[in-house]
């Protein structure tokens, strides 16, 4: 029978070769979690609006002071246009002549406030207020407020070039025409007689 004889050096080397793997393997897993980390903080952070998203988002403050009676003024809210057209007494007039041409006159589609559900469609008649989008396929309509712009029934308002579709002063569209839809109305109100706050109610 042999006996074996220990080596304490060999002993010694089989301790420290653990202890290396213990710590190699110790700190492959942290690194492995730090990448892991890395790579995941890029999807988790897309899952959030972005600053200027957010920004877009966030009401809009409007000085009217400047604007004349029959002048358009756009202004950009959530990257939309939106126009504010600020109307005399004789566009005003004429919201009543035309009634039975419009679609949608009383503004039953819910394309706007509560308190924009009139015939001029707004908060202050003066003043209208509307996403300057067509209701038909997203166009930009072009500002035609006189009388005969398109003929000589025409009473003045909006009218997309693209396909056609025309818009009075309140933005309700005329029949045969392929915009299905009045125009849209934002949230929006006033803080005094010439500063308007778009896209929010006022609390």
């Amino acid at each position: 029978m042999v006996n074996q004889i220990s080596d304490p050096d060999q002993e010694k080397n089989d301790l420290v070769d653990e202890d290396r793997r213990r710590f190699l393997l110790k700190t492959t897993c942290v690194l492995g979690g730090i990448g892991a980390l890395c790579a995941v903080t890029p999807l988790i952070s897309s899952w959030f609006p972005s600053a200027k998203v957010q920004a877009e988002g966030a009401p809009v403050q409007v000085d009217l002071s400047n604007l004349e009676p029959g002048e358009q003024a756009v202004v950009e809210w959530r990257g939309k246009p939106v126009w504010i057209i600020r109307r005399t007494k004789e566009m005003l007039q004429r919201l009543t002549t035309h009634s039975s041409r419009l679609r949608d006159p009383h503004s039953r589609t819910r394309q706007q406030p509560s308190y924009a559900t009139n015939a001029h469609r707004s908060i202050n008649p003066e003043y209208l207020v509307l996403i300057g989008i067509c209701t038909h396929l997203g166009c930009s309509p072009k500002y035609k407020p006189n009388l005969g712009d398109l003929g000589p029934d025409w009473p003045g308002g909006f009218f997309c070039p693209c396909h056609g579709s025309a818009f009075d002063l309140s933005g309700r569209v005329f029949k045969d025409v392929p915009a299905p839809i009045n125009m849209e109305v934002p949230p929006y109100y006033f803080i005094d007689e010439h500063t308007l706050v778009i896209g929010e109610d006022k609390a």
